[in-house]
C-alpha cells in the first residue's frame, strides 16, 4: 500500500511539474545576409529573455544570400528579414509577402568613394567607374539621380560583381552604394576619408525602408497572437539598442565574436540614432513611402504589375 501511494505521489508531482510548465512557440527568423547591426534588436531579445517572456523559443537563422524571400514565403521559416523592393517585387508576381515592420526609419545607404577621386556630387559620376552589385533596381536609381542632376549616365563606366566596398573601391570602382551604418563606420575606424552622398538627400522617393521584417500573409493570417507576441519582443529588443547602443554591442558581439568589437560599436552609436529617428515608434511605416516607392518601379518597369500597397505592409501587430 504505502508503495503504491509513493508511486502516486511521485506521479502527481511529476504531472504538476508538467502542467505548470508553459510550453514555448517554437518560431525562426531568417536574415538577409550574415549578421550585422541591422540586426543587433533580434540578438538583443534574444540575449535578454524578451522572446522567452513572451513564451517564444526563437532561432535566429542565417541563409544564403537572396534566398530569404523564398524561404519566408514557402513557410519554412515564419519571419524573415528582407528589404521593401524585395516585397514590392514579390507581390507582384503572386508571392504575398508581407512587410511588419521598419528595422530603419530611413534609407542609411548612398554613394561612397574616396576623396581622391574627387567626387563631392552626383555631376562628378560622369567619366567615373561605379562597382555595381547588379541589384535590379541599382541602375534605375542610379540612372535616375544623374537625370535629375543634369548628369549623363552613358558617361559612366558600369563594374559589375563588386561585393566588398573595401577590396575593390579606388582599385577596381570609383565610387560604390555603401550602407553607412557599417562601411561608413568602418572606414572612419580604418582613417579611410569618404566622400558620401546619401541615396535620400537626393530623392525623397529613395527614402524607402531597407531592411524590413518580413512574413507571409498565410502565417499572419492563421497566428495573428504569436505573430503580434514575437513583434513585442522585437521591438522591446530594438528599444534596448536605441537607449544603451554600448549594451547592445557587448550583447551582438557576444552573439557574433567573430565580428570586430569597436566596428560593431561605432556602428551601434551611428544606428542608436537611425533605429526609430522620427517615427512614433520602432519600426512604424509611412503609407507614403510605400505608396512613392512602388509607384516609381511600376513607373520603370521593375515589376511586372502594381500591387496594393496597403497589403504589402502593415503596422498593427507592434500597435499597443
Amino acid at each position: 500500500m504505502k508503495r503504491i501511494l509513493y508511486f502516486m505521489m511521485i506521479m502527481f508531482l511529476l504531472f504538476s511539474f508538467g502542467c505548470g510548465k508553459k510550453a514555448q512557440d517554437k518560431i525562426s527568423i531568417t536574415l538577409d545576409w550574415t549578421p550585422n547591426t541591422n540586426h543587433a534588436g533580434l540578438y538583443a531579445a534574444l540575449e535578454l529573455g524578451y522572446f522567452k517572456e513572451a513564451g517564444l523559443d526563437v532561432e535566429i537563422q542565417q541563409p544564403g544570400q537572396n534566398i530569404t524571400d523564398q524561404i519566408v514565403a514557402a513557410g519554412k521559416s515564419e519571419f524573415g528579414v528582407s528589404y521593401q523592393e524585395n516585397v514590392i517585387r514579390a507581390r507582384s508576381e503572386g508571392i504575398p509577402l508581407v512587410s511588419i515592420a521598419a528595422v530603419i526609419q530611413h534609407n542609411t545607404s548612398g554613394f561612397a568613394s574616396l576623396k581622391s577621386a574627387n567626387i563631392k556630387s552626383v555631376k562628378d559620376f560622369e567619366g567615373k567607374r561605379y562597382g555595381s552589385w547588379d541589384s535590379p533596381s541599382e541602375m534605375a536609381i542610379l540612372k535616375n539621380v544623374m537625370q535629375s542632376a543634369g548628369a549623363d549616365f552613358d558617361k559612366v563606366s558600369v563594374v559589375s560583381g563588386i561585393y566588398d566596398f573595401f577590396s575593390t573601391i579606388g582599385r577596381d570602382a570609383d565610387f560604390e552604394w555603401i550602407y553607412y551604418g557599417w562601411d561608413g563606420v568602418s572606414a572612419a575606424l580604418m582613417d579611410m576619408e569618404l566622400d558620401y552622398i546619401a541615396l535620400k538627400d537626393l530623392n525623397p522617393i529613395f527614402d524607402y525602408y531597407t531592411p524590413v521584417i518580413i512574413s507571409s500573409e498565410k502565417y499572419l493570417a492563421a497566428n495573428p497572437g504569436t505573430t503580434r507576441k514575437f513583434m513585442a519582443a522585437v521591438k522591446r529588443g530594438y528599444d534596448f539598442c536605441i537607449a544603451e547602443p554600448e549594451k547592445a554591442a557587448d550583447i551582438f558581439i557576444k552573439n557574433v565574436p567573430e565580428l570586430d568589437y569597436e566596428k560593431v560599436k561605432l556602428s551601434m552609436a551611428y544606428l542608436a540614432k537611425e533605429y526609430q529617428a522620427d517615427a512614433y515608434y520602432w519600426g512604424y511605416q509611412k503609407p507614403e513611402v510605400w505608396e512613392q516607392f512602388t509607384g516609381w518601379m511600376a513607373f520603370e518597369g521593375l515589376i511586372k504589375q502594381s500591387i496594393d500597397t496597403q497589403k504589402a505592409f502593415t503596422n498593427s501587430y507592434l500597435e499597443d
